[in-house]
């Protein structure tokens, strides 16, 4: 895979960190994410018998392995963009993980190609739609992922970009079928057709534990000052809607978490 062809994001660190990571939006992806992996390994999120090793591949600001390390857990998170890097060590130092997670400026590709000790738990949070070979990538963390590993996966869903442009009436999008990201904007350069990922996690010893849709309505709330309205109603509608259909196929995001055969 070319690396230069893969989104870097010093540019947009701090825009991901205020627009996304500080809203709404990101506490529903955290609690969508933390309510899959609760029901498939609670062990993780209590701390059992002893620390998991995670990668947190393409990990960014480390959002949601920054507070596994707090649980204890051993957290490698590695991105070839040197400005999340830094948002995410600020982040570990505030909270005095600095010692308890290795940081590696790096892209997912490059690293894997280390002779590492395989993983217990993968992260690929938003990554696939960024990458010019996705299939690859997913192929690559095959190699770092322990027997029996789990891998969370969750990637841009192409259905609710066009979606929302409906909603917006920019129906010349959709007739032409582009809904890649200009530079400099926050949508990803190829969003994901969601039956194109299940088919190349279908190839790979993988076997599916469930998947969910992330902000499978807050996205579509058109009014800005309504999408802070009610946010424990909307949290939990998030979570009761996000494993119904069309809900699921309609989310931002869709999460799978999968077993190493």
């Amino acid at each position: 895979m070319s690396n230069e062809q893969d989104r870097n994001f010093d540019d947009l660190a701090r825009r991901f960190k205020r627009n996304v990571y500080d809203r709404l939006k990101g506490d529903i992806r955290l609690a969508v994410l933390e309510r899959d992996l609760d029901e498939h390994a609670h062990e993780l999120l209590v701390r059992g018998d002893r620390p998991w090793r995670i990668l947190d591949a393409g990990g960014g600001q480390g959002q949601f392995s920054l507070a596994l390390a707090k649980r204890g857990h051993q957290v490698t998170l590695c991105d070839h963009s040197e400005e999340m890097l830094k948002l995410a060590q600020a982040r570990a130092e505030e909270e005095g993980l600095g010692s308890k997670v290795d940081f590696r400026h790096c892209s997912i590709q490059s690293l894997v190609e280390e002779r590492l000790q395989p993983f217990d738990l993968i992260l690929c949070h938003a990554v696939l739609e960024w990458v010019a070979n996705p299939e690859q990538l997913l192929q690559c963390l095959m190699g770092v992922l322990a027997p029996k590993g789990l891998l969370s996966l969750t990637f841009y869903n192409v259905n609710s970009i066009k979606m929302k442009n409906l909603l917006r009436t920019n129906f010349k999008k959709v007739i032409e079928d582009d809904y890649r990201g200009y530079r400099g904007s926050l949508t990803p350069t190829w969003p994901r057709q969601p039956e194109e990922v299940y088919g190349w996690l279908a190839q790979l010893p993988l076997t599916e534990l469930c998947h969910s849709g992330i902000r499978c309505f807050h996205d579509y709330i058109l009014e800005p000052e309504h999408r802070t309205r009610e946010p424990q109603q909307q949290l939990q509608l998030e979570l009761r809607l996000s494993r119904e259909e069309p809900w699921r196929s309609l989310g931002r995001y869709i999460h799978v978490l999968s077993r190493k055969h």
